[in-house]
């Protein structure tokens, strides 16, 4: 229904057109009265008097930090988190950077020869576009941590997403200094770090300057110059703070109303006490609309996205995984050992319908904790190992072990040599690993054993778009996912800058709803 104030300002009053006019993010949107009751309009009435309330445009490319948006080189204040194992794939990466998003390669588990015909491709097909590459923190392999910094140094990747660091290592630091300059305005650092963080003294590390005594050895090294050396002392370490709360994969599962401004609370101080602007984004739960308006009204600078991510065409898993993350509640994750930290206990968060592998991999965890080496286990436990876990002898695994750290990390095999309980250790990653390709490939005779990293932002977002085209995992394209998500957050934060001035809208009017071809 409509009315009309004046000879020219029409006003939507019926819940559809009201709610037509509150997508029109560009331009303003006028709450005022009519003979007909409330109702909406962009153009702004010649009667002042009649309007309750007015918002101004708010287009998604507004939301989050400016700063960010022109650092990176983005239209938008929203990255895609790597995802290990290449499922932030290639294609997701391209398709991101196209349509003026930051995504991060998942390169964490990759090798060095894989890693770099990614980097050739974005070379070859994105050239000028930014890109991010993930560099995990790997304390049980830290020699594909260095050679990942080697290979990002030779192609001249300018942004790395480190992620999972529980503490500062020479790798990381070293990729930062290296593009270290001076510049007419003070110093230049052409590698832009981005440090994913769940906990505010690993945030506090990445917001101040690297540690003398890491630049004193990299410098001894011969890994950085001494004019990189001296600029060290003056820049922070990273350039964005992310505080990942409840997130698939490594997580310490924080709420994230209480991660991030506690994080946020830590950069003021910083920058209180050294100058230094960092910005902080948000991460883990991000899913739907309302999620990340709530986080960029807490205050992120940007928002990071990678459960929703994995269950689009472009990224590098299988569809019998993305079936099993369309139908997945926001309950149905559960927490189980990572493959790359399992000796220290690190867990990461998975899915768990659809799968048993959460069960089966705490149970190996069990077994590692309690006996001294596979020559240790009971004869009923190795039996059960062999037929249920591992569907092999524990013998051909440790040759397949054997021949996978041969070409990836042979330092490995040499720590396990006269060591039972860390070749118990090689045994059971092996099983942790080989889990995470199944599911990647969509290997149907494994799918009990599927690994799949998720959030409950997964389930958030399942519930959301049911009932709309997104709903089937044939029409979740990367980008159109984002584009409907910040759409989707600015909407809700018009609604709410509406109610804070005492409007209520109908219940119709106030959920954004996905329809097809969202313009970037």
């Amino acid at each position: 229904m409509t009315a009309t104030i004046g000879a020219t300002t029409v006003v939507r009053t019926d819940p559809e057109g009201v709610y037509e006019t509150l997508t029109r993010l560009h331009e303003p949107c006028y709450v005022v009265r009519t003979d007909h009751g409330v109702g909406v309009t962009t153009a702004r009435p010649a009667d002042d008097s009649s309007v309750v309330a007015a918002v101004g445009p708010l287009p998604p490319e507004q939301l989050g930090s400016p700063e960010f948006r022109a650092h990176h080189g983005v239209r938008y204040a929203y990255v895609a988190g790597a995802m290990a194992g290449g499922i932030a794939s290639e294609d997701l990466v391209i398709a991101l950077a196209r349509a003026g998003y930051l995504a991060s390669f998942g390169a964490a588990g990759l090798l060095p020869d894989r890693v770099e015909a990614a980097l050739r491709r974005f070379a070859a097909e994105i050239p000028g576009l930014p890109f991010a590459a993930n560099l995990i923190h790997s304390p049980s392999e830290e020699e594909l941590e260095r050679r990942a910094v080697e290979l990002y140094l030779r192609h001249g990747v300018r942004c790395v997403e480190a992620s999972a660091f529980m503490d500062l290592t020479p790798h990381v630091v070293r990729y930062r200094l290296a593009g270290l300059k001076r510049g007419p305005h003070g110093v230049v650092a052409e590698n832009r770090l981005i440090a994913k963080v769940s906990r505010v003294e690993v945030a506090d590390r990445f917001l101040r300057p690297a540690p003398p005594a890491t630049v004193s050895r990299l410098l001894a090294d011969g890994l950085i110059t001494a004019e990189q050396a001296e600029l060290a002392a003056h820049v922070p370490l990273a350039d964005d703070i992310t505080a990942e709360a409840d997130s698939g994969g490594h997580t310490d599962r924080r709420p994230l109303t209480v991660l991030f401004p506690s994080i946020l609370r830590q950069r003021d101080l910083v920058r209180r006490e050294l100058g230094y602007t960092v910005r902080v984004g948000a991460a883990g739960g991000i899913g739907t609309p309302h999620a990340a308006a709530a986080a960029f009204a807490m205050g992120a600078d940007y928002v990071v996205t990678g459960s929703v991510n994995q269950a689009c065409l472009e990224s590098g898993t299988s569809d019998a995984t993305r079936k099993l993350l369309a139908s997945a509640g926001a309950a149905d994750v559960e927490m189980a050992p990572a493959a790359d930290m399992f000796e220290l206990g690190v867990e990461l968060q998975v899915l768990k319908k659809g799968t048993l592998f959460p069960m089966r991999a705490k149970r190996l965890y069990e077994l590692y904790r309690t006996y001294d080496g596979l020559e240790a286990l009971p004869p009923a436990e190795r039996d059960r190992l062999e037929r249920q876990v591992l569907r092999r002898p524990v013998d051909d695994v440790w040759q397949d072990v054997v021949e996978y750290f041969t070409r990836r990390d042979p330092d490995q095999l040499r720590r396990a040599a006269d060591d039972p309980k860390r070749r118990m250790a090689l045994v059971f990653r092996w099983y942790l690993g080989m889990a995470s390709r199944w599911a990647v490939v969509g290997d149907a005779d494994r799918t009990a054993d599927f690994q799949v990293w998720c959030g409950p932002a997964m389930g958030a977002f399942n519930e959301w778009v049911r009932g709309s085209y997104l709903a089937a995992p044939a029409n979740r394209r990367v980008a159109d996912v984002a584009g409907h998500l910040l759409t989707g957050a600015a909407f809700t934060t018009r609604v709410r800058q509406l109610a804070v001035n005492g409007v209520r809208l109908p219940a119709l009017c106030g959920d954004y709803r996905p329809v097809p071809k969202v313009a970037s």
